[in-house]
């Protein structure tokens, strides 16, 4: 493929999620709208054309170097390599649903062409009374709040993107402030692939070595070292049936929205925020998927790897990846669904004064930086200790126009690391929230099965808050 000469440096995260595609997880976004009417791929194609290319990255080739990557403009760009168009494909007997299922399951374990832009949009013209739009966006390109960001752009209405410097690369910019109170680390990122992290880390801070040069710059350091050797240092989650080994096909499922206002009203009841809410609701799905396999939760808890954003909102068109991740210990061992909801409320309320979700995006700025080898190694170490990715992204609260049709619904699914096979999304759109799953088939053939019940968890934990004294529910 013809290019343009100039080009752009990729940041130093966004370097790291371009490298973690491995045989069994890609680095994927997986989206899917559901419009009606019908949308026309002349007009899908003009819509892309005109609003989607405004950012340059949507036009741009990666070029890989032995320790970085860089951005490259496309010379020869055409869109209707990336605009495809296909027919529904259904089994004898198969929903329509289904269908659409294990389509998207499949294209979300199918490489992008590395010599192209990393996206493609698939048009299923003819989907219940209407169409359904898959998208696939590669992580290097931006993060879920970056894309929610496209997403209205690209809508009826949307404006178009500010006018980028580039070179900048704000990114860079945070994780160097990240890393200056540990001075050496990425000079010895290396060490921490053959020794405990934890330990290298607390040599790092040693302040007569000269890592901190000032009171509060060691304390800092020390908190930063205490955080990041509980990252290392967690026990590993409960043997369940979503941990093993993964074969690399996946499958995906969602179900359809509830209502909005009615996880505001339980978490406003019990003290607690919609995505305690939520999350608990995802926990029992769960734990309720276990029992039925004669996998019995009770004593048990798994952790998800929840991402938290790092970045203004009005900051998002920017596109690139900034948040960190959080380790999340969900109580799937817990039977009740009010106490449920207490416990994700207190674990929530302790990775809030953490600084894990920061030191989670320098090490992956430090990541990138590595070669290939040294980047899997580091990052191993964590995706080892974790079940789940799990995400809660808000989205427009009005429904949306996209080509004259209306968005009926949206869901999306993110991709999991190294050997993680399960990945849990959570998104508001239009006063309804929906949840879906990803897995991989060796683990889950069949993720209907866990989505289908949380709006039966949700519904128990409805029914549980209404039975509470009112002073116990607010007084927990």
């Amino acid at each position: 493929m013809k290019s343009s000469t100039a080009r752009e440096r990729m940041s130093r995260v966004d370097t790291a999620w371009l490298r973690m595609d491995n045989d069994v997880n890609l680095m994927m976004i997986v989206g899917v709208w559901l419009l009606r009417p019908k949308v026309s791929y002349d007009a899908l194609c003009r819509r892309v054309g005109q609003k989607l290319l405004a950012y340059e990255r949507f036009r741009s080739i990666v070029e890989r170097d032995a320790d970085a990557a860089h951005w490259r403009i496309a010379d020869d760009f055409d869109l209707r390599r990336h605009v495809v168009r296909e027919k529904l494909k259904r089994r004898r007997g198969q929903s329509e649903r289904a269908a659409l299922q294990e389509r998207v399951g499949a294209l979300a374990g199918e490489p992008l062409d590395p010599a192209r832009p990393l996206w493609r949009f698939h048009l299923v013209d003819d989907y219940d009374g209407g169409s359904a739009l898959i998208l696939r966006v590669h992580h290097c390109i931006g993060d879920g709040i970056a894309l929610i960001s496209v997403m209205l752009a690209i809508t009826d209405g949307g404006s178009a993107p500010p006018r980028r410097v580039r070179g900048a690369r704000a990114a860079d910019g945070l994780a160097d402030a990240l890393l200056k109170p540990l001075g050496g680390l990425s000079a010895k990122a290396a060490a921490l692939v053959e020794q405990s992290i934890a330990k290298s880390l607390a040599v790092l801070a040693d302040p007569k070595r000269g890592i901190a040069d000032a009171i509060d710059t060691a304390r800092l350091a020390t908190q930063v070292v205490n955080d990041i050797g509980a990252l290392a240092l967690m026990a590993d989650d409960s043997a369940t049936l979503l941990k093993g080994k993964l074969a690399g096909k996946k499958r995906v499922a969602w179900c359809e929205p509830i209502a909005l206002a009615d996880v505001k009203a339980i978490g406003k009841a019990l003290g607690c925020s919609v995505n305690d809410v939520v999350l608990a609701c995802v926990a029992g799905a769960i734990a309720g998927w276990l029992r039925a396999r004669g996998d019995e939760p009770a004593g048990k808890e798994i952790r998800v790897m929840v991402p938290i954003n790092l970045r203004p909102l009005d900051q998002a068109w920017q596109l690139g990846n900034r948040f960190g991740l959080a380790p999340l210990v969900l109580p799937i061992g817990v039977e009740s669904p009010v106490e449920r909801v207490f416990a994700v409320h207190a674990r929530m309320a302790e990775l809030k004064s953490s600084t894990q979700p920061l030191l989670a995006f320098a090490i992956l700025a430090v990541a990138g930086r590595m070669v290939q080898p040294v980047q899997d190694a580091i990052l191993d170490v964590f995706a080892k200790k974790a079940t789940a990715v799990m995400t809660n992204v808000p989205g427009p609260e009005k429904p949306l126009t996209f080509c004259g049709a209306t968005l009926t619904q949206t869901m999306f699914w993110v991709p999991a690391s190294g050997e993680i096979g399960v990945g849990v999304s959570v998104l508001s759109y239009a006063g309804g929230v929906q949840f879906g799953v990803v897995t991989d088939e060796a683990l889950c053939n069949d993720p209907q099965a866990i989505v289908e019940r949380f709006a039966p968890e949700f519904e128990k934990l409805l029914l549980a808050t209404l039975m509470l004294p009112w002073d116990v529910a607010r007084g927990r």
